[in-house]
């Protein structure tokens, strides 16, 4: 299995930029798929998360301003976000798990599966 996450870039403040994430494998079928950032010198953090089922998870950060879809068809999920902010830039890391519940998607540790990463940076 491998994820394949794309669609960062250098934006200004205010602006919007939609990341996607694609993974391989026709017979993988994840419970849940997500997304975490880690900027530099902090530890990675959880920005969204999206069930099989439909059921959705967003940070505080993000509420409002960033949302969380997934193709299931396409084994696709992606992040749109909008009114972006210098404090959003970070490496956006796309993640998959076949296991847990709703409540444990916000925790890194849940994940099995992991993307390599796209820079996201946002100028003031």
């Amino acid at each position: 299995v491998q994820l394949q996450a794309s669609g960062g870039g250098l934006v200004q403040a205010g602006e919007s930029l939609r990341l996607s994430c694609a993974a391989s494998g026709a017979s993988f079928r994840p419970r849940a798929m997500g997304w975490f950032r880690q900027a530099p010198g902090e530890e990675r953090e959880f920005v969204a998360a999206r069930t099989r089922s439909g059921g959705t998870l967003v940070s505080d950060d993000v509420k409002g301003r960033f949302t969380v879809s997934w193709d299931t068809a396409k084994n696709t999920v992606s992040l749109q976000m909008n009114s972006l902010k210098p404090e959003d830039t970070a490496v956006y890391f796309c993640a998959a798990t076949v296991r847990g519940i709703l409540s444990a998607y916000r925790n890194r540790e849940t994940y099995e599966y992991w993307g390599q990463g796209t820079q996201v940076t946002v100028s003031s």
